[in-house]
């Protein structure tokens, strides 16, 4: 409820308006557009470490089942037998949807933001043109992405998407998977989709945290390049090598 005060001299009466209630700092600095870029970029490292040990690991595949079985393996028995069988990867799983939840609604809150901030677009096509491919396709290459990573946990882990998945064999899931044409063709499509997506993402991630200086973007883009470039290759290379019968 407001209350009206009279000041002397004044034609009008001076109303007091409600105060907001204090939130804690973490609140507010989480509820800003600076610290929504925090959170989409410090989530986007984790991610990124996440690929890169990712695709790092699948790597065993060219050295036979028994290696790759052995690594899949051991992911679940980490730190076994101090922490229970599975409870570590099911901890990492849990921490990785923290990390894509985080990720993904702060690009969406972000996105609001600026179309409150900007309701009307350009006129003209100069930002679209200045920016580069990368830059405007991340929200189709996060879709994309995200679709992806649902098709590949139906087909990799939990199997309803392999016909041909036996839980356990996880090299012989693979290969079963990529010896599928279409099934290929997505990996393939989509870890292109990843490597633009983690290109840009690398790029502009310091920028989003505000660490920034035009002396250091020619090394920024090397790195940026070379971290999707490499992730991609990787990865493309997986469904590539069962389809040529390099492995199998």
């Amino acid at each position: 409820m407001t209350q009206a005060i009279e000041r002397p001299g004044a034609d009008a009466p001076v109303v007091n308006r409600p105060q907001k209630a204090n939130r804690p700092w973490i609140v507010e600095f989480a509820s800003s557009a600076v610290g929504k870029k925090w959170i989409m970029a410090l989530s986007g490292l984790g991610l990124i470490g996440f690929v890169i040990a990712h695709a790092f690991g699948n790597l065993k595949m060219y050295f036979g089942p028994e290696d790759f079985d052995h690594y899949a393996e051991s992911l679940r028995t980490l730190f076994y037998p101090i922490i229970p069988r599975t409870w570590t990867l099911w901890g990492m799983r849990i921490g990785l949807v923290v990390l894509f939840v985080a990720h993904i609604g702060s690009a969406i809150s972000l996105t609001r933001m600026n179309q409150h901030a900007r309701p009307t677009k350009y006129a003209s096509p100069r930002s679209y043109i200045a920016a580069n491919f990368a830059s405007r396709t991340m929200r189709w290459t996060g879709i994309i992405v995200a679709l992806y990573l649902v098709f590949h946990l139906a087909d990799l882990t939990w199997g309803f998407a392999n016909p041909d998945f036996v839980r356990g064999d996880a090299y012989d899931n693979l290969v079963a998977s990529f010896e599928r044409v279409p099934v290929a063709i997505i990996y393939i499509v989509s870890n292109i989709a990843l490597g633009i997506h983690l290109f840009h993402g690398a790029w502009s991630m310091f920028q989003s945290m505000g660490i920034n200086s035009p002396r250091y973007n020619g090394a920024r883009r090397a790195i940026a390049a070379g971290v999707a470039g490499a992730i991609t290759i990787v990865n493309v290379s997986f469904p590539l090598a069962v389809l040529f019968g390099i492995v199998g």
